[in-house]
């Protein structure tokens, strides 16, 4: 068994802050992390390999020379291959543009690893919330998809059983393979690096493609093929605390009817 996962590596939102002035996410000093959602769509992975004899488990992700920091982390995890997928003409990426590049990689992979039985993604993305990467990556492969995964209940020979996760509760569902499936954090508790983990990773290769290893026109990735763009993030000025009104419940009344008269011209 073959199973892919595309991760991304992402600043720690604990210690983001955003120019007042420029409006743009402040990143130097900010370290970077794998996103959250990911390190579960890896562990999920993880598990299957631990129990299922012969899995290959193959990371791929989108983003800077300095992501491969993040990729070897996966490899220390477990992961057998990380594949980063790297150019100037994929910066400004939004999700429609990202899940073209993702998808060109992965067939990449699939040309010199194997086909993919499993494609595994973390829900969404601690700096973009969209939740909208997996289900596009699904739509450009031309695979079935399933969202919000909280636990895969069992591998058959051509589908996977697993429980989606929903507001009030969960649904049970049988998808065929191979598919693409996006976890929530519900799913595990992702395990920590060894320190044989570590040393192994040091050495393992990390390939890295580009536009043209990939087959990707520059038209149809990054900011070119962008429909959405982000012009200014902010944060919202601190409410006003407002005013607790004190005593019985006929003063507390008056006041308030004097205050809103005096507001509101009652």
């Amino acid at each position: 068994m073959h199973i892919i996962v595309c991760v991304k590596q992402v600043p720690d939102t604990n210690e983001v802050r955003i120019d007042p002035v420029k409006g743009t996410l402040i990143r130097d000093g900010v370290p970077s992390i794998l996103n959250p959602d990911d390190a579960n769509a890896l562990e999920g992975a993880l598990a299957i390999k631990d129990s299922v004899e012969g899995t290959r488990v193959s990371v791929v992700s989108m983003g800077p020379p300095q992501a491969t920091a993040m990729l070897r982390e996966c490899l220390a995890m477990g992961a057998d291959a990380a594949y980063l997928l790297s150019s100037r003409v994929f910066g400004g990426a939004d999700t429609y543009a990202t899940s073209t590049t993702l998808a060109a990689g992965i067939r990449k992979i699939e040309e010199v690893s194997g086909r993919a039985d499993l494609v595994f993604a973390g829900r969404q993305a601690i700096d973009g919330d969209t939740a909208q990467v997996g289900p596009q990556v699904a739509m450009r492969l031309d695979l079935p998809v399933v969202s919000y995964v909280q636990n895969i209940r069992e591998l058959k020979p051509s589908s996977v059983i697993v429980e989606r996760q929903l507001e009030d509760g969960f649904e049970v569902v049988e998808v065929q393979s191979p598919c693409v499936l996006t976890m929530v954090k519900e799913l595990n508790q992702p395990r920590y690096m060894t320190v044989r983990g570590i040393v192994d990773a040091c050495s393992q290769e990390i390939v890295i493609w580009d536009d043209l290893a990939v087959e990707v026109s520059p038209d149809q990735c990054g900011l070119k093929a962008s429909p959405t763009q982000v012009f200014r993030s902010f944060t919202p000025p601190p409410k006003d605390p407002g005013e607790i009104l004190q005593g019985n419940p006929g003063e507390v009344a008056s006041l308030l009817i004097n205050r809103l008269r005096k507001t509101h011209a009652l």
